[in-house]
């Protein structure tokens, strides 16, 4: 990240689409088109991962470390393979709006997934499914397991399945397996779809100049295949249950901080195997984006750990990790892994050296800048080169929302004289915008509600909430011309292209 750069934030499920949510179909390439057509370089999107009705379908929140979301399949591809004809995927059961409707986005994509299955299963097995079954296999095959066997358990926990299921005993493993063979096969199909999809769709952005820019969340969702396959790498007690949990301590966003519940790591067993569940995981997200950010970065230095039974973050206390340590060891395995840091919150000074002993870039958000004095280090002209600078991120509100609903009259007083001049909340974004381009930050990333001009009502994420988060998505034509022509203008003026 040498290099002046910008891009736009917007994960897949936010694209238009005709079935309900965002996917790796045609209007990914179309965006794909316009970030290359207004000189951006970077594409950055939230995890891939799959989501759960029952975790508020957040992305940081997944099944899995591994396996792509399903959701995220274009059915208009589908037709192209073969698998699916024009009729059966129109009308989207509920008319398109600016918010996915999980509710019925999943059954009617379960359908459509059901055809699709059937048809490939009714042909020859192709070469690149079964190279993708056999090079996938350290994962897949666990994960297609887990997914069979929680519908085949009536979506219990994997730690309410039978005793000999849950702690994985050879031989109940495997007649369980020959029964839910068919259930096995189908997820792996999915699998199979959907990293063929994205591929293709990362090579188009790459040969357009454009980086894809992941996030991978530092937890795993404790009903998942990975605590499963797994469990001796966590603090679990001896019901295989979380007797501590994650979260972090009372901030900007939360005044009791906040609960996430995921599953602790022990870091003295990783220690042991020499990362080798970290690293598999980092190999395989280097494999999918050009640049990885690690969501709560701080949590590999120290984290903060919660007793289980408590209701919120309150209640917590730090505890160090290995992160110097886990470091040393992926970029020795790994040389060169192009990561960022997401160094949000409250940073210690042995975050810090870690950040500086590997040269992380790190993050800086313009939404933070404007509720202190001049050494506020979110404010401009305290940003240094090797950064990440937003104008705000996913868990924020949008500039707009923040403008009109969030900021203190001391606040809008700062953001006046800071800019020289008043302006309204139709003017409040491009102006962050214009802040954050003409930056020393090397990289330049600004959510696509900001670019909008948007209000609260585009929010993707309110933290310590699950109702109504990661819905919002882009409506046909709703990108127009002139804003392409507007972020083209400003990546040049700002020597960004």
């Amino acid at each position: 990240m040498k290099r002046r750069g910008s891009g736009i934030l917007l994960h897949i499920s936010s694209l238009p689409s005709p079935c309900g949510i965002g996917d790796l179909g045609p209007q990914a390439y179309q965006f794909g088109d316009f970030l290359a057509q207004t000189k951006q370089s970077f594409w950055q999107i939230l995890p891939l991962n799959p989501t759960l009705p029952v975790a508020g379908n957040s992305p940081y929140h997944a099944r899995s470390a591994f396996a792509g979301n399903p959701l995220l399949i274009s059915p208009e591809l589908l037709i192209q393979d073969g698998f699916l004809n024009g009729g059966e995927i129109h009308p989207f059961p509920l008319s398109p709006g600016n918010l996915v409707d999980f509710s019925s986005v999943i059954p009617y994509k379960e359908k459509l997934f059901d055809l699709a299955f059937e048809r490939f299963r009714g042909r020859r097995p192709r070469k690149d499914y079964e190279e993708f079954c056999s090079r996938q296999a350290y994962w897949l095959e666990d994960y297609s397991r887990f997914v069979a066997f929680h519908a085949h358990f009536g979506g219990r926990a994997w730690n309410d399945w039978p005793v000999e299921i849950r702690d994985r005993r050879p031989e109940p493993l495997r007649a369980l397996d020959q029964e839910l063979n068919f259930q096995k096969d189908r997820e792996k199909f999915l699998q199979y779809t959907f990293y063929r999809q994205w591929a293709a769709l990362k090579n188009y952005c790459n040969q357009r100049s454009i980086q894809i820019f992941g996030d991978l969340p530092i937890y795993v969702q404790y009903d998942s295949a990975d605590l499963w396959t797994h469990p001796e790498l966590f603090k679990l007690d001896g019901a295989k249950k979380p007797y501590v949990v994650a979260g972090v301590p009372p901030d900007y966003f939360s005044q009791t901080g906040q609960y996430w519940g995921n599953p602790i790591y022990r870091w003295d067993v990783l220690r042991q195997t020499g990362y080798d569940w970290w690293i598999q995981r980092m190999g395989h997200n280097g494999r999918l984006y050009d640049l990885l950010r690690i969501d709560h970065f701080i949590g590999l230095v120290a984290y903060w750990e919660i007793p289980a039974m408590e209701k919120t973050a309150t209640n917590g206390k730090w505890v160090e990790a290995q992160g110097d340590d886990f470091l040393k060891t992926l970029f020795k395995k790994l040389p060169s892994f192009p990561l960022i840091a997401e160094d949000l919150g409250l940073v210690t000074p042995a975050v810090r050296e870690v950040m500086r002993r590997f040269e992380l870039p790190g993050m800086k958000v313009l939404l933070f800048a404007f509720n202190g004095d001049a050494a506020n280090p979110y404010l401009p002209h305290n940003h240094l080169p090797n950064c990440v600078l937003y104008t705000g991120t996913h868990d924020n509100n949008t500039v707009r929302g923040w403008f009109e609903k969030e900021a203190s009259p001391e606040d809008l007083k700062r953001l006046f004289r800071y800019l020289g001049k008043e302006v309204s909340a139709g003017e409040v974004s491009l102006e962050f915008i214009r802040l954050a381009m003409m930056s020393v930050a090397n990289m330049v990333l600004v959510p696509m509600q900001d670019f909008l001009g948007l209000g609260a009502e585009a929010r993707m994420n309110t933290p310590s909430t699950t109702e109504d988060n990661w819905k919002w998505k882009l409506l046909p034509g709703q990108v127009t011309p002139a804003h392409a022509e507007k972020l083209r203008e400003l990546t040049e003026i700002y020597g960004r292209v």
